[in-house]
């Protein structure tokens, strides 16, 4: 008579139940070793292990005798899940396909937080802010306001680089509404704040592109380092985006790797490239560019020049010359003359502004490097003294870093109020 076969949750789950293991065969000791004999003899056959004989079979116990267990632990369901998981196991060995280990979902990834412009204005301005505010808090600590106290501050805001006329500014504000009372930090900051845009709103000035003008003929001029290049490429950005069509000339033919990296701004923004070799005569290249803009009927086209030191004066001439061989193929060009000032370099800005200015008819300044320096207050001093329009401040190297010039932001971040 055949053996009944063990059900499945009987196999699985015998011991639960009460079911005695079965013995399973104890491996032979082996003898400790002898002495060696000079000839070994054959290795023994090896003795079988003595068959245990099969522990005796249970009995089936009854429905209302099963110990209890998950709920759903029924015969009839017991025995269908016994039928497929056979099912399944024969289905895997005849297929020889391993059992498929379990998928563990990658952890999400959270988006990076894109940060408002003012938020990176004030990031960029913190070196900024960070002096002036802690200087101020160091003169105002709840004490009356005299006159030794009026002289202190102004020295702070000289320091900042914010220029003589604005530190009288806010500090006959200050005597007027405030002398001989309790002054804070806070207030001292609201001041500044609510007097750096009053010299600044009246040149906060959007570059306008004239679309009577085609091509709309941009110079961009400065000293060596103040980043023009890299203004220009983010200006193409800006402009593309727009759905301008922009061209670039890689007007700064002294320098090889200048006009490398005009030439990988024109690939990332799609804008064609005018170049020549380096040493090539930067005014016959302008002449060309503005012909080829013509031409083609670009809506922008944006002139690099070489850096050069305001106190130059044969490059300054050289400047000059560039000006006029543009004016031969469009006497109203060019249209913007962009002075790119690096905010690193404080109180000489004010003698760039002033040189270039008069030798090369600047109509508006882009500083940048604002996020690498303490001395962001020059620009409030260049304002106030030439009135020239900012159209643009840079505070990193991403595309999205030079932004439109807000007046009342720039004087929030650098007064280091929210």
């Amino acid at each position: 008579m055949a053996q009944e076969k063990p059900g499945f949750f009987k196999r699985l789950w015998g011991e639960l139940i009460g079911e005695e293991p079965k013995p399973t065969p104890a491996e032979p000791i082996p003898a400790p070793p002898e002495a060696l004999p000079e000839a070994l003899d054959p290795a023994p056959e090896p003795v079988a292990p003595t068959p245990v004989p099969a522990a005796p079979e249970l009995p089936e116990a009854e429905p209302d005798e099963l110990l209890p267990g998950p709920p759903e632990t029924t015969p009839a369901y017991v025995e269908e899940l016994e039928e497929r998981a056979e099912a399944a196991t024969a289905a895997h060995l005849a297929e020889g396909v391993p059992d498929a280990a379990p998928v563990i979902p990658a952890p999400a990834t959270a988006e990076p937080v894109r940060l408002g412009w003012f938020q990176r204005l004030s990031t960029g301005l913190k070196r900024s802010s960070d002096q002036l505010t802690t200087s101020i808090t160091g003169v105002f600590t709840k004490r009356r306001l005299d006159a030794a106290t009026l002289d202190e501050l102004e020295d702070v805001l000289i320091a900042a680089d914010l220029g003589i006329d604005t530190a009288t500014a806010i500090t006959d504000t200050l005597r007027r509404d405030r002398f001989n009372r309790e002054v804070t930090g806070d207030d001292v900051r609201a001041v500044l704040a609510g007097e750096v845009e009053k010299v600044l709103a009246p040149v906060a000035l959007p570059l306008h592109i004239d679309t009577s003008h085609k091509p709309f003929v941009v110079l961009m001029i400065g000293v060596n380092g103040s980043g023009k290049t890299t203004t220009i490429g983010k200006l193409a950005q800006k402009w593309t985006s727009e759905g301008r069509s922009v061209l670039l000339a890689a007007g700064d033919t002294f320098r090889a790797a200048a006009i490398e990296q005009l030439q990988i701004w024109g690939e990332r923004t799609g804008s064609p490239v005018v170049s020549r070799p380096a040493g090539s005569d930067a005014s016959g290249l302008a002449f060309d560019a503005v012909t080829q803009a013509r031409a083609e009927g670009r809506d922008v086209l944006i002139i690099d020049t070489a850096g050069r030191l305001q106190n130059r004066d044969e490059l300054m001439n050289e400047l000059e010359k560039i000006i006029r061989v543009i004016k031969k193929v469009d006497p109203t060009a060019p249209h913007a003359t962009l002075l790119t000032l690096d905010a690193t370099t404080g109180q000489n800005a004010l003698k760039q502004a002033e040189i270039f200015g008069t030798r090369a008819g600047v109509t508006g300044i882009v500083m940048t490097k604002l996020d690498g320096t303490a001395r962001g207050g020059i620009l409030v001093a260049i304002a106030r003294r030439f009135g020239l329009p900012v159209h643009f401040i840079g505070v990193g190297e991403g595309v999205d870093d030079l932004e439109p010039f807000a007046a009342a932001d720039f004087a929030r971040a650098i007064a280091g109020r929210e």
